[in-house]
């Protein structure tokens, strides 16, 4: 559950906050200069909104009474600070916009630019400055051919400074590409034009006939989710960034090959799972109720029973509250479903890799997806499950990790269920059939099943203070 604060509740949390600094913010650029606020503002006044919320990643914070406070004064608009976010930080938290019904949310800091269902956002990156001839310098120290083909991305912080880059290596490197930052609409992505690249909220055009394979890529930032998104996709692509806090540039060296063959790993393992948790990690990127129910219909196919859950950010202690599970899936932006599930209890994959795991058309091709939207039926990337297993698929698999044999046969789509008739009923409900699930058993045969909520047996009491102090020795308690 997100915190919310109004500009007026705001300024305790400030002085609070005031030994922090400037948060993430660099305390050469002012305010004004590094949020943007005359085009914040603009989008306020121009649309009218009188309640907004302004989202802040915790490196911001600091920042934000201050920057609520100058929305208001600049547009007349309540302002409401979310200072903690139901899911990741880089996701626009509509669910806890519309607590404070806030007709729209300015979203600051890093963003995935993943599409919102609902609310209209201004996404404010934060203009970090960039050494851009530091940066040129890197460039052509990894790239000396002036011939190269290479595609620049960099983080949405220093998008601002890639035009001016640009202006300073395109006259030596005529086959340059420099990407641009793509916000999110409400509409569907266009259809897809040869060479034009649309992905992560990143607009460039390669060559068509050399493709994204042939170029390589320099990316602009600091290590991160980004990058290894970005790596991890365009996996035979060799890359090399600048980190602007540091004003180096080298080659990155992360193992490709063994981050892939971790992920088809959990693929087996998602082959072997019997019952699958569906975790809902986001609740406001266009098209994850779809994806859901997508998801559902490819465990049925499958024959394996599937559970959807929302638990918020997950973490190995929520998790382990659901042993029954086999495996999960993390139905999340492209930069948050790559979660690294060693501490887990049980393996987390992505849509992509279920997919993998479940439907015998869908073969691995080296190309990996981590957005969830071209999975969907009408999409791009989307592989329906085939009518029937062919002979070859029939001989049975051998699981690659237990050794046991596993069934390929794909269970049949449920036929359309006919309308409800009161001809024939249940006379005795208690001698009706039920179909336990294995998870349902496997709760029976637990010691604990939860808390009892004994309705109308428990007296009512006023609350009355706790202990204080730390379990292994509270205040009231004798030093042994």
């Amino acid at each position: 559950m997100a915190t919310l604060f109004s500009s007026d509740g705001a300024e305790a949390m400030q002085r609070g906050m005031a030994e922090a600094g400037t948060g993430g913010r660099p305390p050469a650029l002012a305010l004004t200069e590094f949020y943007e606020m005359e085009r914040a503002a603009a989008f306020v006044s121009e649309n009218g909104f009188t309640r907004v919320a302004l989202q802040f990643p915790d490196e911001l914070l600091a920042d934000s009474a201050a920057v609520a406070a100058e929305m208001e004064e600049a547009t007349g608009a309540k302002a409401y600070i979310l200072g903690d976010t139901s899911y990741g930080s880089c996701c626009v938290d509509e669910v806890a916009a519309a607590h404070v019904q806030a007709e729209a949310v300015l979203h600051y800091g890093p963003a995935c630019l993943s599409p919102c269902c609902q609310l209209p956002v201004l996404h404010v990156f934060g203009r970090r400055p960039l050494a851009v001839a530091h940066c040129a310098a890197a460039f052509q120290e990894l790239h000396p051919d002036p011939q190269s083909h290479v595609v620049v991305l960099s983080d949405v912080a220093y998008a601002h400074a890639l035009d001016e880059l640009a202006s300073v290596l395109c006259p030596e490197y005529p086959h340059a590409v420099f990407s641009r930052v793509e916000l999110p609409g409400p509409t569907p992505d266009p259809p897809p034009v040869p060479g034009l690249v649309r992905r992560f909220g990143r607009l460039f055009e390669v060559e068509a006939q050399r493709g994204v394979d042939g170029y390589a890529m320099f990316y602009v930032g600091t290590e991160g989710l980004e990058l290894n998104n970005f790596m991890l996709s365009w996996n035979r692509c060799r890359f090399s960034s600048f980190d602007p806090a540091t004003g180096q540039g080298r080659w990155e060296m992360l193992d490709v090959n063994r981050a892939l063959r971790r992920r088809l790993y959990l693929v087996e393992r998602a082959r072997d799972a019997r019952v699958v948790g569906i975790l809902a990690g986001t609740l406001g990127v266009a098209g994850y109720l779809s994806v859901l129910e997508h998801l559902r219909a490819v465990l049925r196919r499958a024959g394996k029973r599937s559970y959807t859950l929302a638990v918020g950010k997950p973490s190995p202690a929520k998790l382990a509250n659901f042993p029954e599970v086999d495996v999960f899936v993390l139905v999340a932006c492209a930069q948050n479903s790559l979660l690294d599930s060693r501490d887990f209890y049980r393996p987390l994959v992505t849509p992509y890799e279920l997919e993998l795991a479940c439907n015998p058309a869908r073969a691995w091709t080296g190309c990996y997806l981590t957005d969830f939207r071209p999975l969907l039926p009408g999409a791009c990337a989307h592989v329906p499950f085939p009518d029937a297993v062919s002979e070859e698929e029939e001989v049975p698999d051998v699981s690659l990790i237990t050794g046991e044999l596993r069934s390929v046969q794909l269970c049949p789509l449920p036929a359309q269920e006919p309308p409800a008739s009161a001809a024939l009923v249940s006379r005795n409900e208690a001698l009706s059939l039920a179909q336990l699930s294995p998870a349902a058993l496997f709760l029976e045969s637990r010691s604990w099943q939860g808390l009892e909520q004994q309705l109308g047996q428990t007296p009512v009491a006023k609350a009355v203070p706790g202990r204080r102090g730390i379990a292994i020795a509270y205040e009231d308690e004798a030093c042994g």
